[in-house]
């Protein structure tokens, strides 16, 4: 039963980040923090379901390397788009002028 519960929390956490995410298109920094949200809540299932299976938790190690990998990218982007923009909202610049 608590196995259950913990599935349906997890799940519901996956369901809220992607609410977010699809609700928030404005900031390019409130998408990101959605996405890294995500990716930690599927961290947290991915480690629970390795956890009950008695497996080793190597390929948990690797979703997390490139859970860290997608952030610096994400960040990269976000600090790149400032310095040119000047913000992070898409509706102040246009793809034409990239």
């Amino acid at each position: 039963m608590l196995k259950m519960f913990w599935l349906l929390f997890l799940s519901s956490l996956v369901g809220m980040g992607l609410f977010v995410f699809i609700s928030k298109r404005k900031h390019l920094l409130a998408t990101l923090l959605s996405l890294e949200f995500i990716v930690l809540s599927l961290y947290l299932l991915l480690f629970s379901y390795l956890l009950n299976l008695g497996s080793e938790l190597y390929f948990s190690m690797v979703f997390l390397t490139f859970a860290v990998c997608e952030g610096a990218l994400g960040l990269s982007i976000l600090v790149s788009m400032i310095r040119t923009h000047g913000n992070d909202y898409f509706q102040s610049f246009s793809i034409l002028q990239c």
